[in-house]
């Protein structure tokens, strides 16, 4: 097993790999990506391992993949001796697959939002950051009603899966795009609890959990 992660270390959709390989206890290369303001991930270098010019790539051995939702799927169902993070349950696979789906989305709106004030995208922000408070707000409610039916975590399982890694790292930085998340409180507590997770690793603006978890 050879692994290694083209990776920008303020990248939440790499972040997402780094967090899920630490988990898992897997050993890997980095490769780092100039993105900002470097903008690598355009060279013809990088578009020869992804023609969409997009981080991350993670290669393992000969294969080459790209997509963070993706990848975290591979990662799991290839590494991961339990088989909880991406379950084998067609039901629960599903669950998980639209977890992903929604991840994207809040790169889509959170992830924008903070490229626009940190990086200068040309972004239209407020439509950004009101895309993602309309995310936040479904999945507070979500979690909200999960919590009250012992559900601690986005799928049915009692225990995470790749769908709340894929989901959290752009919650987490939504307050670099301008997105507070005071009015979201079982969100917050969702995050808190993925903070938790044996094996979880910090990145600039994701620190650790703190002692006691939110109630409000």
């Amino acid at each position: 097993m050879s692994i290694t992660l083209y990776d920008f270390e303020l990248s939440g959709n790499c972040y997402k790999l780094r967090l899920l390989m630490s988990i898992l206890k897997l050993r890997y290369d980095v490769i780092p990506i100039d993105f900002y303001p470097g903008r690598q991930h355009k060279s013809d270098a990088f578009l020869r391992l992804n023609p969409f010019g997009q981080l991350p790539v993670l290669q393992d051995d000969d294969l080459t993949l790209s997509d963070s939702g993706a990848i975290l799927a591979y990662l799991a169902k290839k590494y991961d001796a339990t088989g909880q993070w991406f379950p084998n349950d067609p039901a629960i696979t599903a669950q998980v697959l639209r977890w992903h789906a929604v991840a994207d989305d809040i790169t889509a709106t959170s992830s924008a939002a903070r490229l626009a004030l940190g990086m200068f995208y040309d972004v239209d922000l407020e439509k950004a950051q009101q895309g993602a408070h309309r995310i936040f707000r479904l999945m507070d409610e979500h979690l909200w009603f999960g919590e009250r039916e012992g559900r601690d975590w986005l799928c049915s399982p009692a225990h995470p899966t790749t769908a709340d890694i894929a989901c959290f790292p752009y919650v987490m930085l939504s307050e670099e795009g301008g997105i507070a998340r005071q009015d979201y409180p079982a969100l917050r507590r969702w995050t808190d609890r993925v903070r938790r997770i044996p094996g979880f690793i910090v990145m600039s603006g994701i620190f650790p959990a703190g002692r006691a978890l939110e109630t409000v």
